[in-house]
């Protein structure tokens, strides 16, 4: 089987109530995670791409995030109604959607305005 084209991570991560960060699923359940699976078969990219579930990706306040590889694209307050244009517009047509996307300078970044 030949390597994936592109890998899709998508936070499962979920913290108890009353946590200092926020949690990308309230249950460990995603309908976010189906629909980018859903949509992905259905555009023809089964064994081209992969959608998996991942623990915490530590952009816990930009959530539910969503990040694609290998350009290393991260995806912020993604609801599954955003999946569809994930789907078109960068997994089938190589442009990342800009509205969703975590500025570069809030990744990993203690300063980052969105930081709790």
């Amino acid at each position: 089987m030949p390597a994936f084209e592109r890998h899709v991570f998508v936070c499962h991560n979920t913290r108890p109530a009353g946590a200092p960060r926020r949690s990308c699923t309230t249950d460990g359940n995603s309908e976010l995670f189906a629909r980018l699976q859903q949509l992905s078969k259905a555009a023809g990219l089964a064994g081209r791409v992969r959608i998996n579930k991942s623990g915490c990706l530590d952009q816990c306040e930009h959530g539910p995030v969503v990040v694609v590889y290998p350009e290393g694209v991260w995806y912020g307050s993604v609801t599954p109604d955003d999946a569809a244009a994930i789907v078109e517009e960068h997994l089938v047509g190589g442009c990342p959607v800009e509205r969703l996307r975590v500025a570069d300078a809030c990744l990993n970044n203690r300063n980052c305005p969105h930081q709790s």
